[in-house]
């Protein structure tokens, strides 16, 4: 196993960061540096493994700071983009479009994200901005002397 240079070091550290696993770390560096490294010579690159917790100072505050940054900004991932999803529907939509059963799946895949299915925004709002409406509202109208009257009797009840 030959010493790795500083430069893929902080490649498999800022992989690990932001949750790739050894395994596809591995891959990466073979496809950007061309070196074979073994899934455990990249996990001894993540702090929060056992086999990580000799790793230096230097790395470790690189590990950290890519998580950190990787989790503060989800809206940095493209698939998180409404528009880079509908895109990607789109170009599925062009590919699979002669197969009926799969074309109806991306439109209605497509129209569930754009209604915000897939999100956690509640309206707790009426329509308009306006108060909820009950479906089972029943609307009282009495004048201020049959209240009156039934205020009364309730009263003489007990």
């Amino acid at each position: 196993m030959a010493a790795l240079k500083k430069e893929v070091k902080l490649f498999i550290v800022r992989s690990l960061a932001v949750f790739n696993t050894p395994t596809e770390t591995v891959e990466l560096v073979n496809q950007e540096y061309g070196i074979k490294v073994t899934k455990q010579q990249c996990e001894k690159y993540d702090p929060t493994k056992r086999a990580g917790e000799n790793l230096s100072e230097e790395l470790r505050v690189d590990f950290e700071k890519t998580r950190e940054m990787f989790l503060g900004k989800p809206e940095a991932i493209p698939i998180a983009n409404l528009a880079v999803r509908m895109q990607r529907y789109e170009n599925l939509f062009q590919k699979y479009c002669k197969n009926r059963v799969a074309a109806t799946s991306i439109l209605r895949q497509a129209a569930e994200d754009m209604g915000g299915k897939y999100t956690n925004k509640q309206e707790i709002t009426g329509a308009g901005g306006g108060p909820l409406q009950s479906e089972n509202v029943t609307p009282v109208t009495a004048t201020d002397e049959q209240i009156r009257q039934a205020i009364n009797e309730l009263e003489s009840e007990y």
